[in-house]
C-alpha cells in the first residue's frame, strides 16, 4: 500500500446528502414522508459517487417525485453527527428547486415513500425533528433573503 493510500484510508470519513425546498403558490413546503424512517423530511438523498450535491438533488426528484425540475441557489447548509445507526457524519445542502402548483403531477416512489403534502412551517414543526425543521425555516428566510445559511451543527444522537 503507498503512502498516498494510506493517507485518504485514514481521513475522517463523511457523507453527503442533497435536498429540494420546493413551495407551493402560498409558501408552503413540500415534504415527503418516507417509510424507512418515523419522520418527514425534504425530498432528496444520498448522493452517489460521481455527482455533486445539486446533480444528486435534481436525480432524486425525478426518482421520487416524478418531477424534473431546475435545481436552482444553495439555500442551507447543516452538519449532522452520526445519528440513528448512521455511522458517519453528513453534510446535507438544501437547494431551491422553485415553486409549484399544489396539483403539479407527482408520482412518488412506493419503494421509498409513503406520502407527500405542502405544510407551513408551523405545520411542519409537528412533522420534522427540530433540526430538520430548522431546515425549512432557513431555507424560506434564505430564499427570501437571496443569501445561504449554514446552520449550527447537529450533535451526533
Amino acid at each position: 500500500m503507498s503512502v498516498d493510500t494510506e493517507f485518504w484510508e485514514s481521513l475522517h470519513r463523511v457523507l453527503v446528502g442533497a435536498g429540494a425546498y420546493i413551495t407551493d403558490p402560498q409558501g408552503r413546503a413540500l415534504l415527503v414522508k418516507p417509510n424507512y424512517r418515523p419522520h418527514w423530511s425534504f425530498a432528496g438523498g444520498a448522493v452517489d459517487e460521481g455527482e455533486h450535491p445539486a446533480q444528486a438533488c435534481a436525480r432524486e426528484l425525478v426518482e421520487e417525485l416524478g418531477l424534473a425540475l431546475p435545481v436552482g441557489e444553495l439555500l442551507v447548509v447543516q452538519w449532522v453527527g452520526p445519528r440513528d445507526g448512521r455511522p458517519y457524519p453528513l453534510i446535507n445542502f438544501v437547494f431551491d428547486c422553485g415553486v409549484i402548483d399544489v396539483d403539479a403531477p407527482i408520482k412518488l416512489q412506493a419503494e421509498e415513500l409513503d406520502d407527500y403534502g405542502f405544510f407551513t412551517e408551523e405545520e411542519a414543526a409537528s412533522l420534522l425533528p427540530p433540526w430538520m425543521h430548522d431546515r425549512v425555516t432557513a431555507a424560506a428566510a434564505a430564499r427570501a433573503g437571496g443569501t445561504t445559511r449554514y446552520l449550527p451543527p447537529v450533535s451526533a444522537g
